[in-house]
């Protein structure tokens, strides 16, 4: 019986293509296809977040501007596959869909990249220019050294080491992930370690995202699952819910898995780096939702903790 193609929407970037490819391998082997391209054909889509390079993204809406236009295709019929990074990924999908598969985590570290290759916060020259699109990153390192001026960088990974290289900043930040899977040279240089940054939730795990009751791929993505990167994605994104997460505040978590238990480390702060709430929880290895609650419950400790200040950073009067 001849395969009905299964198209994978994703974004257009080098990256965003690279994880793409990486799926259609994967996805061709658990079907037995041997020519992948026929069998999961790629529909490559320009989104409202690569369009947007000249403002932060919380100006033009936040959290989801990576994956509306995938998610209209996915309900549209289009694809039956959107590929994505899961740190770009809201917490709350459109009635419809779901995340059906979270593929093998990458090293979820950050690099602190300078002219001359990598570096810690601490060797960066008083006053130093640091170029970051990113809040969370923005925060940590303003936390860590007060000194530092932030200016935004957006763009791919070649736009940002270009104008590292031109000087127009004096260092920057990739995921270790990003470079891995772009096969740079800069993913061999020293990362920050989680202890000194930690990183955003889910960075370094690549979803699968579907519509709901698709049983052909449904099963397909089950097959392809990495259930101890999906736990690790699923308690970090529960942080996420409970601190309503969004482009405007800066959180942080990470997840390991060890001996049959999960452990949870997680922050939120203040914009300009000046407070931190953080908080820390373990369980035993149990199921999807049990990872989410255990990631619940560290963020409401951090509500908590961060009391009227967190409220006004969250609802974005603060």
């Amino acid at each position: 019986m001849p395969f009905t193609p299964m198209p994978i929407a994703t974004r257009t970037s080098p990256l965003a293509l690279a994880q793409a490819h990486n799926l259609q391998a994967i996805l061709a082997h658990a079907a037995g296809q041997e020519d992948k391209d026929a069998a999961f054909p790629i529909l490559g889509m320009s989104t409202t977040g690569d369009r947007i390079t000249d403002r932060a993204l919380l100006a033009a809406g936040g959290k989801g501007l990576f994956t509306k236009e995938l998610e209209t295709a996915l309900l549209a019929g289009e694809a039956r596959f959107a590929v994505h990074s899961m740190k770009d990924v809201p917490t709350r999908l459109p009635d419809g869909l779901t995340i059906a598969a979270i593929l093998e985590r990458e090293d979820p570290r950050d690099v602190l990249l300078v002219a001359d290759g990598s570096a810690r916060l601490a060797d960066l020259p008083q006053g130093a220019v640091l170029g970051t699109a990113s809040i969370r990153r923005q925060a940590q390192a303003l936390a860590a050294r007060n000194d530092l001026q932030v200016v935004l960088l957006r763009g791919n990974v070649d736009t940002r080491l270009g104008k590292l290289r031109s000087g127009e900043v004096d260092a920057t930040f990739l995921a270790r992930a990003g470079l891995r899977r772009l096969g740079r040279a800069e993913a061999a240089l020293a990362p920050l370690e989680i202890d000194d940054m930690l990183p955003a939730p889910a960075q370094g795990c690549v979803g699968v995202e579907i519509r709901a009751g698709d049983e052909e791929a449904e099963a397909l993505c089950a097959a392809i699952q990495h259930p101890d990167s999906a736990l690790a994605a699923a308690a970090e994104r529960g942080v996420l819910e409970a601190l309503d997460g969004s482009c405007r505040t800066p959180i942080a978590a990470h997840a390991t898995l060890d001996n049959g238990r999960i452990r949870l480390r997680a922050e939120a702060l203040s914009t300009d780096g000046q407070q931190v709430w953080r908080d820390a929880g373990e369980a035993p290895v149990g199921g999807l939702e049990d990872a989410a609650e255990l990631g619940r419950h560290v963020g409401e400790a951090i509500r908590k903790a961060g009391g009227a200040a967190l409220a006004e950073i969250i609802a974005g009067t603060g």
